[in-house]
């Protein structure tokens, strides 16, 4: 009993009692090609956020081993990525002002925030708002960090180095020093460009990262290219660091705690929509406030080693997934071959040129662009198309932490505006069915003369209250006939607060001064619960309380009023 109770914690450990040695094999495939995979990206990702590279390795290793035995899904990989990577640039930057080891102390401080975010979030049920950015929200905000990453690189294709000024100056800064370019660094950059996505086209499966990381080490290290000014990795340092407690300042904590909190939200969220996809195409499901826990702890274990935040990484997910992986030894294994190239194989890398990791990053931001999801939002959804291109501009244009709040402004706002100006619908009866309701436009259903049922789509409450009473005046100053009765089908209003009950209470007095009777049909829960405590129950009428729209009806008729066979009143 005690194991079980533990492995809802760590879910990692039923592998133990239920792992099939037939998955091995599979399993070791699928982790030696994620390694192969997220070494080189790992290491790009480390100069994005501005480390030097070994710190990405530090990052890809204990990472995936907490989520492995923490996390819900199994197939998922947890490593650098490119929306945390860009926040950490943000965050870290201007409060290290320069200072390497100020950068240092900054990053794994906020490793560990976000770490303890997550986990308190996890425990108190916040894995909800892996919801809360809406799809083309997110995806517009992806896009503008890829288009961020994609002109943040160019300098180093091109072998200059460019302050970080936002999208617009660091682009207009690259094309005023074309004349300064390094032709050899660009045709070395150029070259493992076009053969990355020439293999991420033609052999998909194949690690085209790893393959162009190892063919610039051959170039460098063959020709000398190195003594031409190709610039290039340089040494770096085998083994494991040492655990470090980062010294922080007071005046320190604030920015720290947003940049945490904008990691938190954003990383989630986009952690979530890998997770639930990959889930859902192997036939099980991910429990989102354990795989908040789950990211908390790899945050935790990547502060431990020296290493930065990190996220659910899409691409190399997508790898153990086509790879074949079954469970999370994927990971592991992945892990652990990092690792001992970590201990054994750090030499070669000294040779990597730095337009390389340029390429990489460039290449991973156009797979990271979503043109597909834009082109739909664009035909289904135009509304939705704009947002997703507001919260791009967000990026480019304030910069990637305060796009985050564009973000999830644009995510309030359109909760506000969906809320406050629900659907609602006048309902008729459809004859051949007998007691059957619809809206009257869309299945030609007949409305009884002197009686409007009336259906609004959405809890009843402060900010939609006061729209409510206006929708009732329009559709009684439109019905084509006078009405004795209105009719308020309640069924798909869950929540009613003290506001709304005051607008219920305010339109029975004006429609009784009317002549009209207003009943309610369908209260149920935390509505029917309002309106009792509320007192607006005995205004209105317990007699004009119905369990059904048909009962309300029936009762309407049964005064004598209406004629149900009659045509559209």
């Amino acid at each position: 009993m005690e194991l079980r109770k533990i492995e809802t914690w760590v879910p990692g450990l039923r592998l133990a009692r239920t792992y099939q040695l037939e998955w091995f094999r599979s399993d070791l495939v699928a982790g030696l090609s994620v390694a192969a995979v997220a070494l080189p990206i790992g290491i790009a990702y480390a100069q994005l956020a501005g480390f030097p590279p070994v710190v990405g390795i530090y990052s890809s290793i204990l990472p995936a081993v907490a989520y492995a035995f923490f996390g819900s899904s199994r197939q998922l990989i947890v490593n650098p990525d490119a929306a945390a990577c860009a926040i950490v640039a943000a965050t870290v930057a201007p409060l290290a002002a320069g200072d390497a080891g100020r950068y240092l102390d900054l990053s794994i401080a906020l490793a560990f925030l976000t770490g303890l975010l997550c986990i308190a979030g996890g425990i108190g049920g916040l894995g909800v708002i892996a919801d809360f950015l809406s799809r083309p929200i997110l995806t517009g905000y992806l896009n503008g960090i890829a288009l961020s990453i994609i002109v943040g690189q160019l300098g180093t294709l091109l072998g200059f180095e460019v302050a970080s000024g936002g999208f617009f100056r660091t682009l207009a800064t690259v094309v005023s020093r074309l004349s300064e370019t390094h032709f050899l660094t660009f045709i070395v950059g150029l070259l493992l460009f076009v053969l990355l996505r020439v293999l991420r086209h033609l052999y998909p499966k194949m690690p085209a990262p790893l393959i162009a990381a190892a063919l610039g080490i051959c170039m460098v290290y063959a020709l000398g290219l190195e003594r031409y000014g190709v610039a290039v990795v340089g040494a770096v340092p085998a083994g494991f660091p040492a655990p470090h407690i980062p010294s922080i300042g007071v005046s320190e904590l604030w920015p720290l705690i947003v940049g945490a909190c904008g990691i938190v939200l954003v990383s989630f969220c986009s952690m979530m929509t890998t997770a639930r996809g990959f889930a859902a195409k192997n036939g099980y499901a991910i429990d989102v406030n354990q795989d908040m826990i789950a990211l908390g702890v790899s945050d935790l274990a990547s502060g431990f080693s020296r290493g930065f935040v990190v996220s659910g990484a899409d691409s190399r997910t997508a790898v153990a997934d086509s790879a074949g992986g079954k469970t999370q030894v994927t990971a592991l294994i992945a892990a652990a071959t990092m690792a001992a190239v970590l201990i054994f194989l750090t030499v070669p890398l000294a040779y990597l040129p730095t337009a390389a990791l340029a390429a990489i990053l460039i290449s991973s931001a156009l797979d990271l662009f979503d043109v597909v999801s834009l082109r739909r939002y664009y035909n289904v959804s135009q509304p939705e198309f704009w947002l997703s291109v507001v919260a791009t501009l967000g990026v480019m244009t304030v910069g990637v932490l305060p796009g985050v709040l564009i973000a999830v402004g644009l995510a309030v706002l359109k909760l506000l505006r969906m809320a406050s100006r629900p659907h609602d619908v006048v309902l008729g009866l459809v004859r051949e069915k007998g007691d059957v309701y619809s809206a009257v436009e869309e299945e030609a259903g007949k409305t009884i003369p002197g009686l409007i049922i009336y259906r609004f789509e959405s809890s009843l409450l402060f900010f939609n209250a006061d729209h409510f009473k206006d929708r009732v005046r329009a559709i009684i100053k439109d019905a084509n006939t006078r009405p004795r009765w209105f009719l308020f089908n309640a069924e798909s209003v869950p929540v009613l607060d003290l506001t709304g009950a005051d607008a219920l209470e305010e339109l029975h007095a004006e429609l009784a001064s009317q002549g009209i009777v207003l009943a309610v049909a369908r209260s149920n829960g935390r509505f029917r619960m309002m309106l009792d405590r509320s007192g607006v129950t005995e205004k209105i009428g317990r007699e004009h309380l119905f369990p059904t729209v048909h009962a309300g009806a029936e009762a309407f008729l049964a005064q004598g009023f209406g004629n149900p066979k009659s045509g559209n009143s």
